[in-house]
């Protein structure tokens, strides 16, 4: 089951959720790199919000401390061309939607205090992008999704150290990729000027 508890007071999500998507309706950027050769890690749930289709290894993994070792893992078992694909779910399920300021703040410090172990498994000519699917602002009001704007960070040997303009849409991350991966551009998206 997805969920423990007795009534709405006291469900608590577990890592036995699962998305079921539909496969996108055009090639994805995964899709794209799987078919040059290249590999894509999925950690968590991202195999499932991909329907399974662009993904040649899943790990799984649920919570935050789970999530950072099975990527660390992902990161060190990764052949080059590889996409290792990762999504903090916590952040959303466990103190966004639940509107757990404290608690998403706790989690950002111990997300920060483990990044390093991350970024030291890192070749010089990877590129990590750390970003959002959509803002959860534990402060709003209701427990949906809110409307702020997300970062979008990345860091790699040889990127500029300078301020992007700002992205119009998700697929301007997917081209932006695309292009440092050296694949097949996606059909939508505006490569972002990292160099």
């Amino acid at each position: 089951r997805p969920f423990v508890g007795t009534c709405a007071a006291d469900f608590t999500r577990t890592t036995n959720r699962h998305d079921y998507a539909v496969p996108a309706p055009q090639p994805t950027l995964l899709d794209k790199m799987v078919a040059a050769g290249g590999s894509v890690y999925a950690v968590g749930k991202i195999a499932d919000i991909f329907a399974h289709r662009g993904i040649t290894k899943h790990y799984a993994a649920g919570g935050l401390d789970k999530l950072v070792d099975a990527t660390k893992q992902a990161v060190s078992d990764a052949p080059d061309n590889t996409i290792v694909f990762t999504n903090f779910v916590d952040f959303d399920s466990s103190y966004g939607h639940r509107r757990d300021i404290q608690g998403y703040g706790e989690a950002l410090e111990y997300f920060d205090s483990r990044l390093p172990e991350i970024t030291a498994l890192l070749r010089p000519d990877d590129l990590l992008l750390m970003t959002a699917d959509h803002g959860n602002d534990p402060s709003w009001s209701g427990t949906d999704h809110t409307r702020e704007k997300i970062p979008v960070l990345f860091s790699g040997t040889g990127i500029d150290c300078k301020q992007l303009a700002p992205m119009q849409t998700f697929a301007d991350i997917g081209q932006t990729i695309a292009d440092y991966m050296k694949i097949e551009p996606t059909l939508t998206g505006t490569k972002a000027d990292l160099f």
